[in-house]
């Protein structure tokens, strides 16, 4: 009897004495990889490095960044979702794939609420609608005023059809009810150019694509968006502030989500968290991002998952009152 209940004690020891500490809890012990759907040296290759090389000091691991442009974020989407969920591989997707495109876009090959693990928010990038200097126009005031006297007359340009600047102008005139054509370039510093030359009259570009343009007076800001001036640029007022219907709701130009694969362990996904808010906190990175025009986030892994809800059923929206399509390809 001594050698069974021996063996009955110990069996009973394991089940209630607490497990040894789990691999996650360990987490990271090696480099961890981030993708960016973007070729190095944009905005959200920018953001990226910075956030890396901070989140390497926290995590006390390397976090590199791997670009893997092309195809509309889709090429960094598929490495995304055939990479193993043990939070190795992560991805720094922007509002466009998160909400636009799975909004505007039929047959899409992820489906963002189900296919990623929602980690955080890294911030939010206001954009700036900026003018040729020979256009007689001050502020969006002016602009729907001459718009709406002149339809038709003027040429947007934006980084690219279904960029960012290319939806967010085309809400901003279906809201304001004025038309303009779209011209799409490659990137948003042509767009400056485009405004130099006069082949484009508007453009909408991320803050930090256009400053050194409008600092020098080469091209006019006429406003920005989201909710509040930023401080590279005090004297540009906010789309709110022309008191034009619906002009208030023009959110942020874009905004970047922390994801990971589906399934990412609970505990992981927490620790990342934490990390990224540790990072977003820390006095240089709200210096560095308020230089840069954008608002550096935080969130719990639920808020940010429900943020990104929230866009999509906006951009529905506008799609249902619109029929505006997106044909991207894949």
């Amino acid at each position: 009897m001594k050698p069974l209940l021996a063996t009955f004690m110990w069996l009973f020891a394991v089940a209630v004495c607490p497990a040894p500490a789990r691999a996650e809890n360990s987490y990271p012990s090696r480099p961890i990889r981030l993708l960016v759907g973007f070729n190095a040296a944009g905005a959200t290759d920018t953001i990226a490095r910075y956030y890396a090389s901070k989140l390497g000091d926290v995590l006390r691991t390397s976090v590199y960044v791997e670009n893997r442009p092309g195809a509309y974020q889709m090429i960094a989407i598929r490495t995304l979702k055939a990479a193993s969920a043990d939070g190795y591989t992560l991805f720094l997707i922007t509002g466009s794939a998160a909400s636009q495109y799975p909004a505007l876009q039929k047959d899409l090959p992820y489906d963002p609420q189900k296919d990623f693990s929602f980690i955080g928010l890294v911030g939010e990038a206001p954009g700036v609608i900026v003018a040729s200097r020979s256009l007689p126009v001050s502020d969006i005031a002016d602009l729907v005023k001459y718009c709406k006297a002149h339809p038709g007359l003027l040429n947007f340009g934006s980084s690219g059809i279904g960029s960012a600047s290319h939806i967010q102008m085309e809400y901003l005139s279906n809201l304001a009810g004025i038309r303009m054509t779209h011209i799409p370039f490659k990137a948003d510093a042509e767009i400056v150019t485009a405004l130099l030359s006069g082949s484009v009259q508007i453009g909408m570009t991320p803050v930090q694509g256009a400053l050194p343009a409008i600092q020098s007076g080469m091209v006019r800001a006429l406003a920005v968006t989201g909710k509040r001036r930023i401080e590279s640029l005090p004297n540009v007022p906010t789309l709110g502030e022309a008191r034009i219907p619906g002009l208030e709701n023009v959110d942020p130009y874009t905004y970047y989500v922390l994801v990971g694969p589906k399934g990412l362990p609970a505990d992981i996904t927490r620790k990342l968290n934490d990390a990224i808010n540790a990072v977003s906190r820390m006095p240089e990175t709200v210096a560095y991002m308020h230089k840069l025009g954008y608002e550096p986030g935080i969130t719990t892994p639920q808020s940010v998952q429900d943020y990104v809800a929230r866009d999509t059923r906006k951009w529905a929206d506008f799609h249902a009152a619109t029929r505006f399509d997106l044909h991207i390809g894949q």
